[in-house]
């Protein structure tokens, strides 16, 4: 598990650290610095799993990152770099500096003996971004066996996932529920999931000999629906349970916001269920700006204990102070401070709706 991340001279960090926790999320102000986080991971990942030395700037996990200039800090001139350090507290960094074009950088890499930064099994990386596959009719598939396919950056082979992994078991951990009529696979774990965080709903899918082309559809009450008549917030949210139900058991899940398109108590859910897969051993990296996800995890520690308290952290990112802020969970639930502006909107506006209301 990767405990911390170090970065210099990357983006908006000239030099900062964070700590990783079994779950951490990254909260707060637009443009502070939380996807720079899951930037400098997916740069990392990417250094890790090429051998040429080389990192191209766009393309990989969706990344557009523009020109190697772009990425540096303003106050960097040559290089930027990132390190990880995982449980027995041995680091690996990684040193990004200009290629030939600036479209790419050449990668220096420094370990200590015997670190491995990331694990090498199937589905131990997953990288979810915030533009999701919205509603659509059909999906593509991805050229990969089974052993190794995963839901894609975009939710875009989610069909093909739960098609192809029908016999999938899902680890006890993960489990909605389980019984007669909820089996623990892949498709049943699923629906049950989505259907506490979104509304009741069975999956159907389909694929298409020769093309490539995978259909879904998904049935409510006693009718089966398109995807384009079921909206947004159904399939913004299914590539992040399916997700985290096929995760490698040491792997890595990062999801940029989870609450896409969902109702505030499916957002809630959600919470608590991407709590319930780290809970079962996965490392999860939510970027969010949803007090209501926050909630969730809260009482996933607090009320169902089914995380603990230490095994969680929040970085909130505040514009207006010197870099970001580490928060820590109490065992009920609660956190250890509450800065300004940490997801207090709805306080301050009850309080401007009642000076409004005072007789004068």
């Amino acid at each position: 598990m990767i405990r911390e991340l170090r970065i210099r001279g990357f983006k908006l960090f000239r030099q900062h650290h964070f700590e990783f926790r079994r779950m951490t999320l990254l909260a707060g102000m637009n443009g502070a610095g939380k996807t720079s986080v899951i930037h400098a991971l997916l740069l990392a990942r990417e250094a890790w799993r090429r051998s040429d030395e080389i990192v191209e700037l766009n393309g990989p996990f969706g990344l557009e990152l523009g020109a190697f200039e772009d990425a540096l800090n303003h106050e960097t001139d040559n290089d930027f770099m990132v390190a990880l350090i995982g449980d027995a507290g041995a680091q690996e960094e990684w040193f990004f500096s200009a290629g030939e074009t600036e479209l790419y950088a050449t990668v220096a890499h420094h370990a200590d003996s015997g670190t491995r930064a990331f694990v090498n099994e199937p589905r131990s990386f997953q990288y979810l971004c915030a533009e999701r596959l919205g509603p659509r009719i059909i999906q593509t598939s991805a050229a990969l066996p089974p052993t190794v396919l995963e839901v894609g950056n975009r939710g875009e082979y989610c069909a093909q996932v739960l098609e192809t992994l029908v016999s999938f078991v899902v680890e006890d951990g993960r489990l909605s529920s389980v019984g007669p009529e909820t089996p623990p696979l892949l498709k049943t774990q699923t629906e049950q999931w989505l259907s506490r965080v979104t509304r009741p709903l069975q999956i159907d899918t389909e694929s298409f000999a020769g093309t490539g082309v995978m259909a879904i559809k998904f049935r409510t009450a006693e009718t089966w629906v398109k995807p384009t008549n079921i909206g947004f917030g159904v399939t913004y949210a299914l590539p992040v349970i399916v997700a985290g139900l096929i995760a490698g058991p040491a792997g890595l899940l990062i999801v940029e916001n989870p609450e896409a398109h969902l109702h505030p108590a499916g957002q809630s859910q959600m919470g608590l269920y991407l709590a319930t897969i780290a809970a079962a051993g996965v490392q999860v990296i939510v970027e969010t700006h949803s007090d209501h996800i926050l909630n969730g995890v809260r009482r996933a520690i607090g009320e169902q204990r089914l995380l603990s308290a230490g095994d969680a952290i929040v970085h909130y990112f505040d514009i207006e102070s010197s870099g970001p802020r580490a928060l820590t969970f109490t065992e009920s639930g609660g956190i250890s401070s509450w800065p300004r502006g940490f997801f207090d909107q709805y306080q301050l506006d009850i309080v401007a709706l009642t000076r409004v209301r005072r007789p004068r």
